[in-house]
């Protein structure tokens, strides 16, 4: 049974089928060949409340880097940007979007797990 993986902040990237990328403070067991169901929300769900699945999504690379990669080789960071859904951003806005919303301990220094996938 695959486990379930939230996409709150890119929703509308996973339905479309635009993110191929994304990174996370976590989830550092996944392999490639590992399948996990794309959810809107996963936690905080009130009594009776399921998870929206929005795709199965099919691991295929898993890999650890520090954030501030993407802001110090602009080609690199604006490559990735586009895998994580957001064509036209630059590597530092959306680690500065990244920072914002997870609140990582070291701030662009945190390494996070790179999460590869395609849609099943």
């Amino acid at each position: 049974m695959p486990r379930n993986m939230s996409f709150a902040l890119t929703t509308e990237q996973i339905r479309n089928r635009t993110k191929t990328v994304t990174r996370r403070i976590g989830w550092g067991k996944l392999v490639p060949g590992d399948i996990v169901n794309a959810c809107v929300k996963c936690m905080g769900l009130k009594k009776g409340e399921k998870p929206e699945k929005l795709a199965l999504l099919y691991i295929t690379s898993v890999t650890k880097e520090p954030l501030h990669r993407l802001m110090s080789d602009a080609e690199y960071g604006t490559a990735e940007a586009i895998k994580e859904g957001f064509p036209g951003w630059t590597g530092r806005q959306f680690v500065e979007m990244f920072c914002q919303h997870m609140n990582p301990v070291h701030g662009v220094a945190t390494e996070v797990n790179r999460i590869e996938f395609e849609y099943v």
